[in-house]
């Protein structure tokens, strides 16, 4: 039996395969890695970079009896340590008093600072009182929860049912149930009809 010699392939063609598969790895190396998703920015502030930032979220605060006094719902709350500042965007919070009555507070923009006993609410700020049914509506809102004290340093409505008073500071102490309207007050008081005179 003879043995036919084995032939060797051209070196070019050995060549020509590895480029081949060089290319084809490369090209799938491309395409995997354009599937990828670019992870999100993290978010920013002026007073420098967060350190945490939560999404629909709830914040209730408790006093040393265990009793929640404030409670803050987000759809995003944003913690900067340089300040130790709470941003939160469109709050919608409760202020629990004394009675453990719920007076809502809402607002654009939410800031919870000084280790969070002063809450500020920017733009179409409004506290509601939970048993009088009167409402404030003003474009700053201050409430320092030490001394259940809101106010506010800039124009101000108040409504209760059909009356309407306007004044340029609000001031309202929850546990104390007590409100003040000061500073150029003006009001619309509707005419009572003589039958429901005194």
């Amino acid at each position: 039996m003879t043995a036919t010699p084995r032939t060797r392939s051209p070196w070019w063609r050995r060549l020509g395969l590895l480029a081949l598969l060089l290319a084809l790895g490369g090209g799938l190396a491309y395409l995997d890695q354009r599937n990828e998703r670019a992870p999100a920015p993290a978010p920013s502030d002026p007073a420098g970079e967060p350190d945490y930032f939560l999404e629909d979220a709830r914040m209730t605060r408790f006093d040393e009896q265990g009793r929640a006094y404030q409670r803050l719902d987000t759809p995003r709350m944003v913690h900067t340590p340089a300040d130790d500042v709470i941003r939160a965007e469109k709050p919608h919070g409760y202020l629990i008093d004394d009675d453990q009555r719920e007076w809502q507070i809402t607002g654009d923009q939410g800031r919870l600072a000084d280790n969070g006993n002063l809450l500020t609410l920017e733009g179409n700020a409004r506290l509601v009182q939970p048993t009088k049914a009167w409402s404030l509506e003003t474009q700053t809102l201050h409430y320092d929860n030490r001394s259940a004290h809101a106010w506010s340093d800039t124009s101000s409505v108040l409504r209760q049912h059909n009356q309407t008073m306007r004044g340029d500071r609000f001031d309202a102490w929850i546990n104390q149930n007590r409100m003040r309207l000061t500073d150029n007050v003006q009001g619309r008081l509707p005419q009572q009809s003589e039958d429901q005179g005194s």
